[in-house]
């Protein structure tokens, strides 16, 4: 008896140790690969939010509309152990994005290159 009780209660605390886990998600679950995109304009927030970091950043379209993107970038551990900080990506930065576009076609992306206009 104590055995199966012991044994219950231990996978249960697997079960709530692995949740986390489970609210992570693959590139291909959001992203396509096959639709790339490069997107230029003026970063309006950059937040550095676990699991992900997030770029807004507004772009004119090819018609003069400002589209407000969502960039998803690296955890803000990587990104501050490759350097940076809250005060390297400032709002109204000019940037140049490369990535890939959300499969629903949203102005959402997943972000590989970021270069300054400068």
């Amino acid at each position: 008896m104590r055995t199966r009780l012991l044994a219950v209660v231990a996978g249960v605390g697997l079960l709530l140790a692995a949740a986390p886990a489970w609210a992570h998600h693959a590139f291909a679950a959001e992203f396509d690969q096959n639709k790339p995109i490069k997107v230029r304009g003026l970063v309006v927030k950059w937040e550095l939010t676990n699991p992900h970091s997030w770029i807004h950043m507004d772009v004119k379209g090819n018609d003069g509309k400002t589209l407000t993107w969502m960039i998803e970038g690296a955890s803000p551990n990587n990104l501050y152990r490759l350097g940076l900080t809250k005060e390297s990506l400032p709002a109204g930065s000019d940037i140049t994005v490369e990535g890939y576009q959300a499969k629903d076609g949203s102005t959402r992306a997943v972000g590989r290159n970021i270069t300054f206009a400068n």
